[in-house]
């Protein structure tokens, strides 16, 4: 029998006893080292796999991401037309029902020259579009009106008789759109908004001010201490509209620049502001109710400015 020398061949006899780590390391073969477990490039270079860098966004990508344009929706016939006499440029897109083609038909034709969309649509579109059940059969994206600073509206100012209107606290836009169309009417010369008021023109107000909108400017103002001097120092003088105490409009000479201040329903004129003001003006009545809607106190005061200018 030929003897098996340890070592020679498979068997390795008993030998020192290896535990079960040792035996896994085995059937595995020789383990690698931290840096042989990195890839193997195909020189047999050792290099770590690299990490693919992140893309650049491409100019197109970045373009998208820029906020659009603000734009507003106009809608109601009158504040279209009105929008598209004044003030075209600002026409972004136009939606219209088949029966409003005819009188647009030259709204249509400026968007056709300018490659504007527009797109004939049915009734449930345009109260979706618009929010509104009074669209009127049409409706507009445009750029907004921007607001005047009081400053630049003075020095536009002509000399002579002027009215302007300071609305202190009115927020709903169905008044500011009733107050527009009187004030178009009577030939107001400006609205004038408080800095912080949340009040501005809207699509709303300019379906109420039935074109008014675009006839009136919206003058944005300062400090009120600082916006009261300046238009006393341009020769207004202001007058506060009261529910109680005031004197009554009628038999009353109103100045040939007057500025009306008009307040809120429910909590009327800041009395600070009311303290500040050279007249107080109330309008009469039977008191079987306590007073008038704003919009409808700013058409009577201001048709009486108007009659007494021109007779």
């Amino acid at each position: 029998m030929t003897e098996r020398r340890e070592g020679s061949g498979l068997y390795k006899g008993p030998g020192e006893k290896r535990d079960k780590r040792q035996r896994e390391l085995d059937r595995r073969g020789s383990p690698r080292t931290g840096q042989e477990r990195r890839h193997v490039g195909q020189a047999g270079e050792e290099r770590r796999r690299p990490r693919p860098a992140a893309p650049a966004p491409s100019p197109a990508v970045d373009a998208a991401r820029e906020p659009r344009e603000r734009e507003q929706r106009w809608y109601g016939l009158n504040a279209c037309l009105a929008l598209f006499e004044r003030r075209p440029q600002d026409l972004r897109k136009l939606w219209l029902l088949e029966s409003r083609l005819t009188v647009l038909r030259e709204v249509v034709a400026f968007c056709v020259k300018h490659r504007l969309g527009y797109t004939v649509v049915a009734d449930e579109d345009l109260r979706r579009l618009s929010g509104s059940e009074h669209h009127e059969g049409v409706v507009m994206a445009v750029a907004p009106a921007p607001e005047l600073g009081l400053s630049a509206w003075l020095r536009d100012l002509p000399t002579g008789p002027q009215l302007a209107l300071w609305l202190d606290g009115v927020g709903n836009p169905h008044n500011l759109g009733a107050i527009l169309r009187s004030a178009a009417h009577f030939g107001v010369a400006g609205v004038l908004l408080p800095k912080h008021a949340p009040l501005a023109l809207s699509g709303a107000a300019a379906r109420v001010a039935e074109g008014g909108a675009e006839r009136v400017p919206m003058v944005r103002l300062g400090r009120p201490d600082n916006a009261l001097a300046q238009l006393t120092s341009a020769g207004f003088v202001a007058a506060a509209t009261v529910v109680r105490g005031g004197t009554p409009l009628y038999g009353t000479a109103l100045p040939q620049r007057l500025l009306l201040v008009l307040g809120a329903e429910q909590t009327g004129v800041d009395p600070a502001l009311a303290a500040a003001t050279a007249l107080r003006l109330g309008i009469p009545g039977t008191g079987a109710v306590e007073s008038l809607n704003v919009a409808a106190a700013t058409a009577v005061l201001v048709g009486e400015w108007w009659r007494q200018r021109h007779g």
